[in-house]
């Protein structure tokens, strides 16, 4: 016998009615179908394609962010030309202190050392590091100068000119290349000869001479002019070439600088290396459009109707160098996400420089503290426009001699403007940066082959450094030099911190020695690397 169905309860359907049910509602589903079949049609598509809609804000953190990369975008022109307006003006005061300070500060110490006997020798040094370090630049400058006569600039002009479009480009990019490798090591050549000339005789030698370095040093400036006189009669046929092809394909080099960079991986410490790079660019081509100019300006008897002949050309140069750093700096900074306000610390750093540089325990000169940080350095340039300067214009007579002492006295009043207009807004970014802190109190470490840990920790940060009467040290005074029965210190610039540091926060220095070794070492790598132009670091 089959199994009787269970009965139902009250208040439920019986299994006969639940098949009725499901089966009514099967066929009234079939026939649903076969109603909407027919209203398929093309029209209903593109009708509910018309009318479909969606809400943003339900992905609104996405939108918001996308909104904000294109604001930092709009926002990139004005910091960067801010940074590049003060760098440019930081060159300009390291390149007139050339013209200007130098050797009125050559003749002081001259003076000092053909009047030592008359008033004794009251310390151990005959001259000051500062004043050995200013003979040393002004012997060079003389040197290089004279050496620089025997170079004939009208023959390699026309040598230069003889060679075919192509032949120039790739020279004029092997100039660049070679100019940027030889101001990574000629910075280095220049500091080891001051630190070689004022190093203490107490410790022991290790190093070849001081007049090794000193003709080391003659080379490699006299050698660096030469390289940008190429550059600038390069530049100068460009401009006399009569269909202007080479210009243009010097000025579309700039835009195959975009392709090599803004599709690498870029730090903040490797944008800050580029940035400094581009400010040196840029005044070196003022300069060198300058040189050109003069040139042309001789050869057309100073007429001044061919100065507005050069003018478009020398906006064009200008103009395409302008548009190439702001889209550069623009896809940078938007494919590896960083803010425009990265430039304002960047900013802040080249200003506490210059500030530190002004103070008593300074322990480098302001021009050569551009020097390091930009990669620009203003002997070879000054070498090449004095010995243009001197070619091009001819001086004769009292009244000619008269205008020349008056034209060293307008830039003399510019240098000290300047350097007053930039001490003051550096002082004021440092101050809205809050770096004042780290100015007043730096931070003392080990001498170079000494652990850290064997110094005595309890020095103040001021010791050895003279002070005001309420604690401060100056910023204006000369640098005091520190007793020699004190353990040798070396007062490091807290912007080398501002800007190598992690963005996290950073670990207990009482770990370990052997991590407290791997993060001192690679904070060294990104001092040294940050100092370098030669291009991006290789991870």
């Amino acid at each position: 016998s089959e199994p009787r169905p269970p009965a139902a309860g009250p208040g439920q359907p019986s299994p006969q009615q639940r098949t009725e049910t499901l089966g009514f509602y099967e066929s009234d589903r079939g026939r649903k179908k076969k109603r909407s079949l027919p209203d398929l049609s093309l029209l209903r598509f593109i009708s509910a394609e018309l009318t479909r809609g969606y809400f943003l804000e339900h992905n609104e953190a996405k939108y918001t962010e996308r909104r904000e990369r294109v604001y930092t975008c709009m926002r990139i022109p004005k910091e960067l030309e801010k940074l590049m307006f003060f760098g440019i003006f930081l060159c300009l005061d390291a390149f007139l202190y050339v013209f200007t300070l130098l050797p009125l500060r050559v003749f002081l110490a001259m003076f000092r050392f053909i009047t030592l006997p008359c008033y004794g020798l009251r310390d151990r040094r005959l001259l000051q590091p500062a004043q050995v370090c200013d003979i040393l630049k002004g012997v060079i400058l003389v040197i290089c100068y004279f050496m620089m006569h025997y170079v004939d600039y009208s023959m390699m002009y026309h040598l230069i000119r003889g060679q075919s479009v192509i032949k120039l480009y790739i020279i004029y990019n092997m100039l660049e290349v070679a100019d940027r490798l030889i101001s990574s090591f000629g910075q280095d050549i220049l500091d080891a000869l001051y630190w070689t000339a004022t190093e203490p005789k107490e410790r022991k030698r290790a190093h070849i001479g001081v007049i090794p370095h000193f003709f080391m040093a003659v080379f490699y400036v006299f050698l660096h002019a030469i390289l940008i006189m190429v550059q600038a009669t390069t530049l100068n046929v460009a401009f006399n070439s009569h269909n202007k092809s080479l210009l243009t394909i010097m000025m579309s080099n700039n835009f195959v600088e975009i392709k090599g960079s803004v599709f690498k991986k870029f730090e903040k410490n490797n944008l800050f290396q580029m940035s400094n790079s581009d400010i040196k660019e840029r005044f070196t081509n003022y300069v060198l459009l300058l040189i050109v100019c003069l040139r042309n300006m001789e050869q057309f008897s100073w007429n001044p109707d061919h100065l507005w002949v050069l003018f478009p050309d020398v906006c064009m140069v200008v103009a395409s160098e302008i548009a190439v750093d702001i889209v550069k700096h623009a896809f940078i900074t938007k494919f590896n996400d960083i803010t425009a306000d990265v430039y304002s610390e960047y900013r802040a750093s080249l200003a506490f420089d210059l500030v530190s540089s002004r103070q008593k325990n300074a322990y480098t000169d302001y021009s050569d503290s551009v020097s390091r940080r930009m990669g620009f350095i203003p002997l070879p340039l000054a070498v090449l426009l004095i010995r243009v300067v001197t070619s091009s214009i001819k001086v004769q007579g009292v009244l000619a001699y008269v205008c020349v002492v008056l034209f060293y006295c307008g830039l003399i009043s510019l240098k000290v403007l300047n350097s007053i207009v930039l001490l003051g807004k550096s002082c004021q970014y440092v101050k809205e940066a809050k770096m004042e802190e780290k100015l007043f109190n730096p931070v003392l470490t080990a001498t170079p082959g000494k652990p850290a840990g064997k110094q005595q920790g309890t020095f103040k940060s001021t010791q050895g450094i003279p002070t005001d009467e309420n604690g401060s040290t100056s910023v204006t005074s000369q640098p005091v030099h520190q007793k020699e029965n004190m353990p040798s210190l070396l007062v490091t610039s807290n912007s080398d911190q501002f800007l190598t540091t992690p963005d996290g926060e950073e670990k207990d220095i009482s770990q370990d020695s052997s991590e407290l070794k791997h993060r001192s070492a690679k904070k060294d790598l990104l001092e040294i690397d940050r100092f370098t132009i030669c291009g991006n670091r290789i991870d």
